[in-house]
């Protein structure tokens, strides 16, 4: 045990690494921990490390999950929501379904419900490579958007046909009205089981005497508690940790203190960075285990049928995407949509951003040993094979040209969105002039002989005339000694927050920044918070 703990020491020295060799060439870090991963297998002294796949889907996808969920704009995701549940649902199941054909056709043996098996695994693209390329090149803010939000759901439906699958190989039976039934039962139970939960916490969180210490644990224990719930009532728990995650996330102003949301995300931040650098590394990793478990089939025809099914599954949603794009601006006519003429180059970029990663190999590494006692599991090996191949090649070839397609598509913001530093000081300038209006109406009378409500008046007008000034640099002369000063600027900071949450119903203004500057009149309130404490 702890010879085995200070191997994955060494992984981690070995990750942030490699990481910071992604950083240096500029290419996407999951790219170089796979390839890192591949290479190492080959050293004898790791080759005994591999994944286990109840480890991947209860220890590693929980928490994942729920962070994208915790950093997507719920706005955003309603925004384009028809974009988003079209790539999450009908893609993923017409992916899954030419996938089935296609290996159908190709492989000897290998039967249609393996071939649906198959496409359940492959489907699904990893969320994490393709928004850490699109926030690397600076691509627009709504295709970042689009992506995180495919994200959450893809992996949910892809797991979905997989179970059904999983189960027409296992019983040989397979009843399309009874599949289609629980699928949505599937569906809308984990969602609701994710939703109870998350209201559980939050009112754990809102009402229960806790600390920043306990509110961050509680953090870390909620996506397992959704997950669990659901998946021990065989419903979806990926979709229960998204919908809990999201509900959650748009609560957080009023659900955490300044404190706990300032702590939080440090430590959301290096827990996610270590478990995303341990899942890709670990993919690299498996790689001779894999080969060795192919039997009777050779590497070189095993690599043909993972190549193969790698350019159907790139063809596949190149023409999804677009198809998306062509019925979107058909459906203009008839409802209102987000954006009416889609073009060609949002859906080439997301075409091209299919990269697999954790889900497909966790899924691939699930498939049981045997159907029952005597019986192996048809193709097992293959499946796990051609999985790798499917995530590195896609990965690999899509992953270290994506940054070139897009720079060469050149796509740009839609039509009426204000640039992100023309938001910024808009951001200011209405803060600066709320906050004055503020003090004026509320306190009055304290801003004429008090010297230091007058110091914060100029300063809130000099902000107003230079909003392009932070709001952190404020104040560094002021008496915090002062109780009643203080207590009234905090006063004034919640007023703040009410503004830009007032500000963030308004589609114009990005949420990202927003939650910029509620961190920052945090970090403001924790800076006058310790030194009131010193004095």
């Amino acid at each position: 045990m702890q010879s085995l703990f200070i191997d994955y020491v060494y992984l981690v020295l070995i990750i942030i690494g490699l990481i910071m060799l992604a950083n240096k060439l500029c290419i996407a870090y999951p790219i170089v921990l796979v390839l890192g991963g591949l290479a190492l297998s080959f050293v004898s002294a790791f080759s005994h490390i591999t994944i286990d796949p109840e480890l991947i889907f209860f220890i590693f996808l929980p928490p994942l999950l729920y962070e994208a969920a915790w950093q997507t704009s719920w706005k955003e995701f309603w925004k384009w929501r028809r974009i988003i549940m079209s790539f999450a649902f009908p893609i993923v199941i017409i992916t899954s379904c030419v996938v089935a054909f296609a290996s159908n056709a190709i492989i000897p043996g290998f039967t249609l419900a393996l071939g649906f098996l198959l496409g359940g695994i492959v489907s699904p693209p990893d969320a994490v490579s393709a928004t850490t390329i699109l926030r690397q090149v600076k691509a627009p803010k709504l295709l970042v958007s689009i992506a995180e939000g495919e994200s959450l759901l893809n992996d949910a439906s892809s797991l979905i046909v997989f179970r059904f699958a999983l189960a027409a190989v296992i019983t040989g039976q397979f009843h399309l009205q009874e599949a289609a039934t629980s699928f949505l039962l599937v569906i809308v139970m984990g969602t609701l089981i994710g939703l109870t939960i998350g209201f559980i916490f939050y009112a754990i969180h809102r009402w229960l005497p806790t600390t920043p210490a306990i509110e961050i644990v509680l953090t870390l224990i909620t996506p397992y508690c959704m997950y669990y719930a659901a998946e021990y009532f065989h419903f979806s728990g990926v979709l229960a940790v998204v919908a809990g995650g999201l509900l959650l996330s748009s609560k957080r102003q009023t659900m955490l203190n300044y404190r706990t949301r300032l702590e939080g995300v440090n430590v959301w931040t290096s827990f996610v960075f270590v478990l995303n650098g341990l899942i890709f590394f670990l993919i690299g990793l498996q790689l001779p285990s894999v080969t060795n478990q192919l039997g009777d089939i050779s590497v070189g025809t095993a690599i043909g049928y993972g190549l193969a099914v790698s350019l159907v599954l790139i063809i596949v949603r190149l023409a999804s995407t677009f198809g998306a794009s062509l019925f979107t601006r058909f459906m203009s006519r008839f409802i209102t949509v987000a954006d009416a003429n889609p073009g060609w180059k949002g859906p080439m970029i997301f075409g091209w951003s299919g990269m697999r990663g954790v889900v497909s190999l966790a899924a691939a590494l699930s498939i049981p040993l045997y159907i029952n006692q005597n019986e192996p599991f048809p193709h097992r090996n293959l499946i796990l094979f051609i999985t790798f191949i499917v995530i590195l090649v896609t990965l690999v070839l899509q992953g270290l040209t994506l940054p070139w397609v897009i720079r060469k598509v050149n796509v740009e913001e839609p039509e009426g969105s204000i640039p992100e530093q023309q938001q910024e000081k808009i951001i200011q300038k209405k803060m600066a002039h709320y906050s004055l209006q503020f003090l004026e109406e509320k306190y009055g009378e304290h801003l004429i002989d008090n010297e230091h409500f007058n110091n914060l008046k100029t300063k809130l007008r000099t902000e107003l005339d230079h909003f392009n000034r932070s709001l952190v640099e404020q104040e560094k002369y002021i008496d915090h000694s002062l109780n009643d000063f203080h207590n009234i600027y905090f006063e004034l900071l919640d007023e703040q927050r009410r503004i830009l949450n007032k500000m963030n119903q308004k589609a114009e203004f990005d949420e990202e920044l927003i939650r910029k500057y509620h961190s920052l009149i945090d970090i403001e309130e924790l800076r006058i918070r310790e030194k009131r404490i010193e004095a």
